[in-house]
Protein backbone atom coordinates (compact mmCIF):
# COMPACT_ATOMS: atom_id res chain seq x y z
CA UNK A 1 0.00 0.00 0.00
CA UNK A 2 1.56 3.29 -1.01
CA UNK A 3 1.66 6.48 1.00
CA UNK A 4 -1.00 8.27 -1.08
CA UNK A 5 -3.51 5.46 -0.54
CA UNK A 6 -2.87 5.39 3.20
CA UNK A 7 -3.32 9.15 3.38
CA UNK A 8 -6.65 8.97 1.53
CA UNK A 9 -7.93 6.27 3.90
CA UNK A 10 -6.83 8.34 6.88
CA UNK A 11 -8.68 11.41 5.64
CA UNK A 12 -11.79 9.33 5.02
CA UNK A 13 -11.62 7.90 8.55
CA UNK A 14 -11.11 11.35 10.08
CA UNK A 15 -14.04 12.72 8.07
CA UNK A 16 -16.32 9.91 9.22
CA UNK A 17 -15.28 10.42 12.84
CA UNK A 18 -15.90 14.16 12.53
CA UNK A 19 -19.41 13.59 11.15
CA UNK A 20 -20.30 11.17 13.96
CA UNK A 21 -19.04 13.64 16.54
CA UNK A 22 -20.87 16.53 14.83
CA UNK A 23 -24.19 14.65 14.83
CA UNK A 24 -23.89 14.41 18.63
CA UNK A 25 -22.77 17.97 19.37
CA UNK A 26 -24.27 20.29 16.74
CA UNK A 27 -27.96 19.74 17.74
CA UNK A 28 -27.18 21.66 20.95
CA UNK A 29 -26.15 24.81 19.08
CA UNK A 30 -28.32 27.87 18.55
CA UNK A 31 -28.92 29.01 14.94
CA UNK A 32 -26.11 31.58 14.77
CA UNK A 33 -23.55 29.15 16.18
CA UNK A 34 -24.79 26.38 13.89
CA UNK A 35 -24.36 28.67 10.88
CA UNK A 36 -20.81 29.56 11.96
CA UNK A 37 -19.82 25.91 12.30
CA UNK A 38 -21.45 25.12 8.96
CA UNK A 39 -19.10 27.56 7.21
CA UNK A 40 -15.92 25.81 8.40
CA UNK A 41 -15.90 22.73 6.15
CA UNK A 42 -18.02 20.61 3.80
CA UNK A 43 -18.55 17.75 6.30
CA UNK A 44 -19.95 20.07 8.98
CA UNK A 45 -22.01 21.92 6.39
CA UNK A 46 -23.74 18.64 5.46
CA UNK A 47 -24.46 17.81 9.13
CA UNK A 48 -25.67 21.35 9.86
CA UNK A 49 -28.01 21.23 6.88
CA UNK A 50 -29.62 17.99 8.10
CA UNK A 51 -30.08 19.45 11.60
CA UNK A 52 -31.65 22.61 10.19
CA UNK A 53 -33.98 20.51 8.03
CA UNK A 54 -35.16 18.54 11.07
CA UNK A 55 -35.74 21.72 13.04
CA UNK A 56 -37.83 23.21 10.23
CA UNK A 57 -39.87 20.02 9.93
CA UNK A 58 -40.99 19.89 13.57
CA UNK A 59 -41.06 22.68 16.15
CA UNK A 60 -42.16 20.17 18.81
CA UNK A 61 -38.99 18.04 18.51
CA UNK A 62 -41.17 14.92 18.10
CA UNK A 63 -42.78 15.51 21.50
CA UNK A 64 -46.30 15.84 20.06
CA UNK A 65 -48.54 13.45 18.13
CA UNK A 66 -48.21 15.37 14.86
CA UNK A 67 -45.12 17.21 13.57
CA UNK A 68 -45.48 21.01 13.53
CA UNK A 69 -43.51 22.45 10.62
CA UNK A 70 -42.23 25.98 9.96
CA UNK A 71 -43.09 27.76 6.69
CA UNK A 72 -41.50 31.06 5.70
CA UNK A 73 -41.75 32.76 2.31
CA UNK A 74 -41.15 36.22 3.80
CA UNK A 75 -37.48 36.38 4.82
CA UNK A 76 -34.43 34.23 5.52
CA UNK A 77 -35.37 33.11 9.05
CA UNK A 78 -35.91 29.37 8.58
CA UNK A 79 -37.37 28.67 12.03
CA UNK A 80 -37.89 30.23 15.46
CA UNK A 81 -35.45 28.94 18.06
CA UNK A 82 -36.76 28.14 21.54
CA UNK A 83 -36.69 25.27 24.02
CA UNK A 84 -39.75 23.06 23.64
CA UNK A 85 -41.69 21.89 26.69
CA UNK A 86 -45.08 20.18 26.31
CA UNK A 87 -45.88 20.80 29.99
CA UNK A 88 -45.56 23.55 32.57
CA UNK A 89 -42.11 24.03 34.06
CA UNK A 90 -40.45 26.03 36.81
CA UNK A 91 -38.01 28.84 35.94
CA UNK A 92 -34.67 27.09 35.84
CA UNK A 93 -31.83 26.30 33.51
CA UNK A 94 -32.99 23.81 30.89
CA UNK A 95 -31.63 20.28 31.00
CA UNK A 96 -28.98 19.19 28.53
CA UNK A 97 -31.58 17.01 26.83
CA UNK A 98 -33.91 19.99 26.52
CA UNK A 99 -31.30 21.97 24.59
CA UNK A 100 -30.92 19.29 21.91
CA UNK A 101 -32.88 19.98 18.72
CA UNK A 102 -32.40 18.51 15.28
CA UNK A 103 -30.44 15.40 16.15
CA UNK A 104 -31.21 11.98 14.75
CA UNK A 105 -34.34 10.71 16.52
CA UNK A 106 -33.77 7.50 18.44
CA UNK A 107 -36.09 4.55 18.89
CA UNK A 108 -37.59 5.59 22.23
CA UNK A 109 -40.70 7.07 20.59
CA UNK A 110 -42.83 9.87 21.97
CA UNK A 111 -42.96 9.80 25.78
CA UNK A 112 -45.50 12.16 27.32
CA UNK A 113 -44.19 14.13 30.27
CA UNK A 114 -46.20 14.44 33.46
CA UNK A 115 -48.65 17.36 32.93
CA UNK A 116 -48.90 17.99 36.68
CA UNK A 117 -46.05 20.13 37.97
CA UNK A 118 -47.09 20.07 41.64
CA UNK A 119 -49.33 17.42 43.18
CA UNK A 120 -51.43 17.61 46.34
CA UNK A 121 -50.65 14.53 48.40
CA UNK A 122 -53.65 12.85 50.03
CA UNK A 123 -56.24 14.66 47.93
CA UNK A 124 -59.38 12.85 46.81
CA UNK A 125 -60.00 11.72 43.26
CA UNK A 126 -62.43 9.41 41.54
CA UNK A 127 -62.31 5.63 41.93
CA UNK A 128 -63.67 4.98 38.45
CA UNK A 129 -62.16 2.27 36.30
CA UNK A 130 -63.75 3.81 33.23
CA UNK A 131 -65.04 7.35 33.73
CA UNK A 132 -68.43 8.39 32.33
CA UNK A 133 -70.81 11.31 32.87
CA UNK A 134 -71.29 10.24 36.51
CA UNK A 135 -67.59 10.74 37.31
CA UNK A 136 -67.31 13.29 40.18
CA UNK A 137 -64.26 14.86 38.50
CA UNK A 138 -66.15 15.78 35.35
CA UNK A 139 -67.45 19.31 34.78
CA UNK A 140 -68.80 20.36 31.38
CA UNK A 141 -71.21 22.96 32.78
CA UNK A 142 -69.73 25.63 30.49
CA UNK A 143 -69.91 23.36 27.45
CA UNK A 144 -66.16 22.68 27.64
CA UNK A 145 -64.19 20.87 30.34
CA UNK A 146 -63.13 22.97 33.33
CA UNK A 147 -62.33 20.01 35.56
CA UNK A 148 -60.72 16.67 34.72
CA UNK A 149 -59.41 13.55 36.38
CA UNK A 150 -55.90 13.91 37.72
CA UNK A 151 -53.06 12.32 39.68
CA UNK A 152 -55.27 11.42 42.66
CA UNK A 153 -57.70 9.40 40.50
CA UNK A 154 -57.71 5.65 39.95
CA UNK A 155 -58.30 5.87 36.20
CA UNK A 156 -55.37 5.74 33.79
CA UNK A 157 -53.99 8.07 31.16
CA UNK A 158 -56.43 6.72 28.53
CA UNK A 159 -59.43 7.99 30.53
CA UNK A 160 -61.78 10.09 28.40
CA UNK A 161 -61.88 12.76 31.09
CA UNK A 162 -58.22 13.64 30.55
CA UNK A 163 -58.76 15.42 27.24
CA UNK A 164 -56.25 18.22 27.76
CA UNK A 165 -53.48 16.06 29.22
CA UNK A 166 -52.30 14.35 26.04
CA UNK A 167 -50.60 17.22 24.27
CA UNK A 168 -51.49 19.07 21.08
CA UNK A 169 -54.49 17.38 19.49
CA UNK A 170 -54.85 19.34 16.22
CA UNK A 171 -52.73 19.38 13.07
CA UNK A 172 -50.91 22.71 13.08
CA UNK A 173 -48.08 24.60 11.40
CA UNK A 174 -46.09 27.75 12.13
CA UNK A 175 -46.18 30.30 9.29
CA UNK A 176 -44.23 33.58 9.00
CA UNK A 177 -46.41 36.60 8.29
CA UNK A 178 -44.84 39.70 6.76
CA UNK A 179 -46.37 41.98 9.41
CA UNK A 180 -47.17 39.83 12.44
CA UNK A 181 -44.16 37.55 12.36
CA UNK A 182 -44.59 33.88 13.24
CA UNK A 183 -48.22 32.73 13.47
CA UNK A 184 -49.90 29.45 14.39
CA UNK A 185 -52.06 28.12 11.55
CA UNK A 186 -54.46 25.18 11.20
CA UNK A 187 -52.98 22.50 8.93
CA UNK A 188 -56.37 20.79 8.62
CA UNK A 189 -60.06 21.49 9.20
CA UNK A 190 -60.72 21.86 12.95
CA UNK A 191 -64.31 21.54 14.22
CA UNK A 192 -65.84 23.79 16.87
CA UNK A 193 -65.14 22.71 20.46
CA UNK A 194 -61.96 20.78 19.71
CA UNK A 195 -59.11 20.97 22.21
CA UNK A 196 -56.12 22.58 20.50
CA UNK A 197 -53.32 22.86 23.03
CA UNK A 198 -52.26 24.03 26.46
CA UNK A 199 -50.23 27.21 27.00
CA UNK A 200 -47.00 25.90 28.51
CA UNK A 201 -43.90 27.69 29.68
CA UNK A 202 -42.16 28.78 32.85
CA UNK A 203 -44.51 29.39 35.78
CA UNK A 204 -43.47 32.65 37.44
CA UNK A 205 -44.30 34.49 40.61
CA UNK A 206 -45.83 37.94 40.12
CA UNK A 207 -42.53 39.57 41.07
CA UNK A 208 -40.64 37.46 38.54
CA UNK A 209 -43.23 38.25 35.86
CA UNK A 210 -42.93 41.99 36.49
CA UNK A 211 -39.15 41.89 36.33
CA UNK A 212 -39.18 39.94 33.08
CA UNK A 213 -41.78 42.22 31.52
CA UNK A 214 -39.61 45.23 32.30
CA UNK A 215 -36.66 43.49 30.64
CA UNK A 216 -38.74 42.50 27.60
CA UNK A 217 -40.09 46.05 27.22
CA UNK A 218 -36.54 47.39 27.30
CA UNK A 219 -35.32 44.91 24.66
CA UNK A 220 -38.35 45.54 22.44
CA UNK A 221 -37.53 49.25 22.19
CA UNK A 222 -34.25 48.54 20.42
CA UNK A 223 -35.12 45.40 18.42
CA UNK A 224 -38.01 43.34 17.11
CA UNK A 225 -38.32 41.03 20.09
CA UNK A 226 -41.41 38.79 20.46
CA UNK A 227 -41.98 38.05 24.17
CA UNK A 228 -44.53 35.39 25.10
CA UNK A 229 -45.39 36.20 28.72
CA UNK A 230 -49.05 35.36 29.36
CA UNK A 231 -50.83 36.67 32.46
CA UNK A 232 -54.23 35.13 33.23
CA UNK A 233 -56.41 36.39 36.06
CA UNK A 234 -59.35 34.42 37.46
CA UNK A 235 -61.85 35.72 39.99
CA UNK A 236 -62.55 32.92 42.46
CA UNK A 237 -66.16 32.09 43.51
CA UNK A 238 -65.96 34.26 46.63
CA UNK A 239 -65.57 37.30 44.39
CA UNK A 240 -63.00 38.79 46.76
CA UNK A 241 -59.92 36.95 45.54
CA UNK A 242 -58.29 37.01 42.13
CA UNK A 243 -55.91 34.22 41.21
CA UNK A 244 -53.10 35.18 38.85
CA UNK A 245 -51.20 32.76 36.62
CA UNK A 246 -47.97 33.93 34.96
CA UNK A 247 -46.65 31.70 32.16
CA UNK A 248 -43.59 32.77 30.21
CA UNK A 249 -43.04 30.89 26.94
CA UNK A 250 -40.44 33.32 25.61
CA UNK A 251 -37.54 30.96 26.25
CA UNK A 252 -39.22 27.67 27.14
CA UNK A 253 -42.70 26.63 26.04
CA UNK A 254 -44.77 24.94 23.34
CA UNK A 255 -46.35 26.05 20.06
CA UNK A 256 -49.02 28.11 21.87
CA UNK A 257 -46.35 30.83 22.06
CA UNK A 258 -47.06 31.53 18.37
CA UNK A 259 -50.79 32.26 18.80
CA UNK A 260 -51.42 35.92 17.95
CA UNK A 261 -54.00 38.35 19.31
CA UNK A 262 -57.24 39.31 17.59
CA UNK A 263 -59.38 42.21 18.79
CA UNK A 264 -62.57 40.38 17.77
CA UNK A 265 -61.76 37.46 20.11
CA UNK A 266 -60.32 35.25 17.39
CA UNK A 267 -61.31 31.63 16.85
CA UNK A 268 -60.08 30.21 20.15
CA UNK A 269 -61.53 30.31 23.63
CA UNK A 270 -59.36 30.15 26.73
CA UNK A 271 -60.30 27.75 29.53
CA UNK A 272 -58.71 27.30 32.94
CA UNK A 273 -58.76 23.55 33.55
CA UNK A 274 -58.28 21.94 36.96
CA UNK A 275 -57.41 18.32 37.64
CA UNK A 276 -58.07 16.28 40.80
CA UNK A 277 -54.91 16.09 42.88
CA UNK A 278 -53.04 18.82 40.99
CA UNK A 279 -52.27 22.05 42.81
CA UNK A 280 -52.10 24.31 39.76
CA UNK A 281 -54.69 24.74 36.99
CA UNK A 282 -53.63 24.82 33.33
CA UNK A 283 -54.51 27.32 30.60
CA UNK A 284 -56.03 25.49 27.62
CA UNK A 285 -57.31 26.55 24.20
CA UNK A 286 -60.37 25.18 22.39
CA UNK A 287 -61.75 26.15 18.99
CA UNK A 288 -64.66 28.57 19.46
CA UNK A 289 -65.96 27.84 15.95
CA UNK A 290 -65.09 25.73 12.93
CA UNK A 291 -61.59 26.61 11.74
CA UNK A 292 -60.67 26.10 8.11
CA UNK A 293 -57.42 24.64 6.83
CA UNK A 294 -54.72 27.34 6.52
CA UNK A 295 -56.65 29.70 8.81
CA UNK A 296 -54.62 31.46 11.49
CA UNK A 297 -55.43 30.67 15.13
CA UNK A 298 -55.93 33.64 17.44
CA UNK A 299 -57.50 34.74 20.71
CA UNK A 300 -57.95 37.96 22.63
CA UNK A 301 -55.00 38.87 24.86
CA UNK A 302 -57.27 41.06 26.98
CA UNK A 303 -58.48 44.63 27.40
CA UNK A 304 -56.50 47.27 25.52
CA UNK A 305 -57.47 49.95 28.05
CA UNK A 306 -55.04 48.41 30.54
CA UNK A 307 -52.11 49.87 28.63
CA UNK A 308 -53.08 52.64 26.16
CA UNK A 309 -49.40 53.04 25.21
CA UNK A 310 -49.00 49.39 24.20
CA UNK A 311 -47.52 48.12 20.96
CA UNK A 312 -49.35 48.51 17.66
CA UNK A 313 -51.87 45.77 16.84
CA UNK A 314 -51.86 44.19 13.38
CA UNK A 315 -54.73 41.71 13.83
CA UNK A 316 -56.64 43.19 10.87
CA UNK A 317 -60.10 42.55 12.34
CA UNK A 318 -62.97 44.95 11.66
CA UNK A 319 -62.97 46.05 15.30
CA UNK A 320 -59.19 46.37 15.68
CA UNK A 321 -58.34 48.95 18.36
CA UNK A 322 -54.87 49.54 16.94
CA UNK A 323 -53.23 48.68 20.28
CA UNK A 324 -51.96 45.29 21.33
CA UNK A 325 -53.35 44.40 24.78
CA UNK A 326 -50.88 44.29 27.63
CA UNK A 327 -50.90 45.44 31.20
CA UNK A 328 -48.58 47.24 33.56
CA UNK A 329 -47.49 43.92 35.01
Amino acid sequence: MDKQQRTGEGEQYDGGLLCRFAHLVLPYLEPADLASVSATCKALRVVSKSITSRRISDASRAMETYPISFFNSVDSELYAYFIYSPVQTLPTFPSIAGLCWGGEIGGSGRVRQDPFLIRVEGSNGCGCESCDLDCPCMDFSSGLPTRECGPSCQCGSECGNRLTQKGVSAKLKVVKDRIKGWSLVAADFTPKGKFICEYTGELLTTEEARNRQKLYDKISKSSRFPPALLVVKEHLPSGNVCMRINIDATRIGNIARFINHSCDGGNLCTMIVRSSGALLPRVCFFSSRDILENEELSFSYGDTTLNPTGSQCFCGSACCSGILPSEHT
